[in-house]
């Protein structure tokens, strides 16, 4: 008994004398240790950003910096023999004409509303003016002076033609026709206006009882047989629609109906944030189907062209702008804007501008290499 009473004693100290000197050896170390790997571990070179000959920057990356970052080849893609651009239907604006008043006066009445269909010559609205009564004076009186006036003393029958040229002139510019003019016997302060073209009622301004002024419209109208489609295009399409070319338009309110034209007009000018600019159709409108508007695809047969895609991946979205970047040699990388269009391939991306033939781009792990760059930009400023 005694025995494994001192043997119990002996385990117990040889326990404590064990953990003290544990506790020894991490808190001043131990000669003969093995050193930790983190402890003899250098860390590797950071990514820097180093100016180039044209004075751009680059990012340098050490080898195996990002796991998984792939780079891709820029790729150059056959362009379908057809051009595909989404528009708005518009009116032709010759085929759209305004009416006004020449003289001062009220409106008495009115014949027609928003939206009437109206034939050309009918009398759509009636005005009160004495202004124009006082011209029609003037002319009766001036051709009183013609007849009466026979003297060739003084010019007196050039006075009288004349007069009576000026009177008729200024009552043709209030507005009345040749044949209101020959058909006036008496002043009256009341003349009707008709319709300069046939079509449809756009707008209408004139209310019964309405003062007007010489100049203010009273109603717009319009055709339809005929219309507009602005769609828009690419800059790098421009090269593949010209004047006079034929198209297809289709709208998804008749999507069985296809509606034929051509190519009118080609802006000028072309959009710096899209790269885009316009081009105006102008489509047959048969049974006045297309309304002004609405939404047209536009098909027009072009010669097939080229071009650029990248996937999706590579683009980066910063500051407004989409960005990729660019392996410009083994380990440097440039980050450029670039400008892109939608495509019909999901996870592809067509390139307007930034990028050329052969340019090596980081797919994966573009938004990694997007955080360095603005890490090693910091640190460098």
């Amino acid at each position: 008994m005694g025995l494994s009473k001192h043997i119990a004693r002996s385990l117990i100290a040889l326990t404590f004398a064990i953990i003290e000197g544990v506790l020894i050896c991490a808190g001043f170390g131990c000669e003969g240790s093995t050193p930790s790997r983190a402890s003899v571990e250098t860390p590797g070179p950071l990514p820097r950003l180093v100016r180039q000959a044209d004075g751009g920057q680059a990012l340098q990356l050490p080898e195996r910096q990002i796991p998984g970052m792939t780079v891709s080849d820029v790729q150059q893609v056959e362009l379908p023999g057809r051009l595909d651009a989404n528009g708005q239907i518009a009116f032709d604006e010759r085929r759209v004409s305004t009416i006004v008043s020449r003289v001062s006066g009220r409106i008495e009445q009115t014949r027609v509303s928003q939206w009437d269909n109206v034939r050309r010559g009918e009398m759509i609205v009636e005005l009160y003016s004495p202004d124009l009564m006082t011209a029609q004076a003037e002319y009766l009186q001036a051709q009183t002076t013609a007849r009466l006036s026979s003297s060739p003393q003084m010019g007196g029958q050039m006075l009288a033609s004349a007069m009576l040229s000026a009177a008729r002139r200024k009552l043709e510019l209030l507005g009345m026709s040749d044949g209101e003019i020959s058909a006036i016997i008496s002043p009256s302060p009341s003349i009707w206006i008709p319709a300069p073209i046939g079509g449809i009622v756009i707008d209408n301004k004139a209310m019964r009882g309405a003062q007007v002024n010489p100049g203010e419209v009273l109603y717009l109208l319009g055709t339809l047989d005929d219309v507009w489609i602005t769609a828009a295009i690419y800059e790098d399409d421009l090269a593949r629609v010209h004047e006079g070319q034929r198209l297809e338009a289709v709208t998804t309110a008749y999507p069985n109906d296809i509606f034929t034209g051509f190519v009118a007009r080609i802006s000028p000018n072309i959009d710096p944030a899209t790269h885009t600019l316009h081009i105006r159709c102008q489509v047959a409108n048969p049974g006045l189907k297309l309304k002004p508007q609405m939404l047209a695809r536009v098909r027009v047969a072009t010669q097939p062209g080229q071009a650029l895609v990248i996937p999706q991946e590579a683009l980066v979205f910063d500051a407004n702008q989409y960005f990729t970047f660019v392996e410009i040699a083994p380990g440097d990388f440039e980050r450029r804007a670039v400008s892109i269009a939608s495509w019909k391939e999901a996870g592809v991306v067509r390139v307007l501008g930034g990028l050329h033939p052969g340019d090596r781009v980081v797919v994966k792990e573009s938004l990694q290499l997007n955080a360095l760059w603005h890490q090693a930009n910091s640190e460098s400023s």
